[in-house]
């Protein structure tokens, strides 16, 4: 019995050792991109403060250490060039584990990579930036509220929230209004987002997604950028909205390009017989090792 505590204690010291030795990398290899974080950055926010928060993202998320550093940096960068602050109280931005599968080879490995995701706050920020909206809104519709709509040749939004003993949600909906005049807005239900979320997040059941921290900031992020998809914007603001929910490892002055690596349909891609439980990868280096 002896033994085996001991080689559990060893097993233990090993991983933790082989922890701290990882997060070092992303420590030495987060400072090493000093330089172009800070050129990414827009001018209200300093790279020794964004720097900072990512740090402290790195240290209170234990999953988001056992990222790959080529993921976990792409997804910083990201955030950076979008000037978006990441897993902080703001909610414009969250750094995301993520179980991916890639093919090495003949063989599909699974691998926990960073994620960007934009928050809903990020959304806004965006839209506003962009110079086109002149209103742009998304609201939880309580049962017990005032709330008509109706779509067609005539479209009609009326929402008038109670003030008191709201009931519980029921809907979401999202508005916006350009500054030439066009507008749109969308309804989804709350069992409609909900299956939206079930059927694109598959990160959503992590304890760490914001579907589990913070769920009516995302269920209006969801609503807000059904409601955009038709929405006569220029193709720079479609291109950072894109950005949502991509895992990219390729960095480049430009991320809004760069092609997301999320394998969204690994399963049925290799014969019956190869469907087995995904083996780790083999280790690759990464940057300038010392």
């Amino acid at each position: 019995m002896a033994n085996a505590k001991t080689g559990i204690a060893k097993v233990d010291a090993k991983n933790e050792v082989a922890q701290n030795t990882q997060n070092l990398g992303l420590k030495v290899l987060l400072q090493k991109m000093e330089g172009q974080i800070a050129k990414a950055l827009p001018t209200v926010l300093t790279p020794e403060r964004y720097t900072r928060m990512v740090m402290t993202a790195l240290s209170t998320n234990p999953q988001l250490q056992k990222c790959t550093p080529e993921s976990f940096l792409g997804a910083v960068m990201q955030a950076a060039q979008l000037g978006v602050e990441p897993n902080t109280p703001l909610g414009q931005a969250y750094l995301i584990p993520y179980k991916n599968k890639k093919k090495i080879g003949d063989k599909w490995y699974q691998v926990l990579e960073c994620q960007f995701q934009l928050g809903y706050k990020g959304l806004l920020d965006l839209a506003y930036r962009s110079g086109e909206v002149s209103i742009i809104d998304a609201q939880a519709v309580h049962e017990n509220d005032f709330f008509e709509y109706e779509y067609g040749l005539e479209p009609k939004l009326k929402f008038k929230p109670k003030l008191n003993d709201r009931g519980p949600v029921i809907a979401y909906y999202a508005m916006f209004k350009t500054k030439n005049g066009g507008y749109n807005f969308l309804v989804m239900s709350k069992e409609d987002v909900i299956a939206h979320k079930d059927q694109y997040s598959k990160a959503a059941g992590s304890g760490y997604s914001p579907w589990s921290t913070n769920f009516d900031s995302m269920a209006k992020k969801t609503v807000l950028k059904q409601a955009l998809k038709y929405a006569p914007l220029k193709s720079d603001f479609v291109k950072e909205v894109a950005t949502d929910g991509t895992v990219k490892t390729n960095i480049q002055p430009n991320m809004v390009d760069v092609e997301n690596e999320i394998e969204m349909e690994p399963i049925n891609v290799t014969p019956v017989a190869e469907e087995q439980p995904m083996e780790e990868p083999p280790e690759v280096p990464f940057g300038d090792e010392d």
